[in-house]
């Protein structure tokens, strides 16, 4: 019993993992798609960009957790009936 729940621990683990990953890989690559050289003053260019490190992991992070919520809840559904 306790092995089991151990395993499917490890798996939503590695899930969860594997999908904040790939959103903020989704996340980074639309960014990127995004001119913000006319917002840059040329002595500022590190701090942009920390700052779109910073936004692509929130947004990647916020859009995951949707991700794997709604997972859940639909995992959840046979409960229902």
């Amino acid at each position: 019993m306790a092995d089991t729940f151990m395993q499917q621990a490890g798996q939503q683990a590695l899930i969860g993992m594997i999908s904040h990953l790939i959103f903020i890989i989704i996340t980074w690559r639309v960014l990127q798609a995004i001119k913000v050289e006319g917002w840059i003053r040329r002595d500022h260019v590190f701090e942009v960009r920390v700052l779109m490190m910073l936004v692509t992991i929130t947004i990647g992070t916020t859009v995951s957790n949707f991700f794997l919520d709604f997972l859940q809840w639909s995992q959840q559904l046979i409960h229902l009936f």
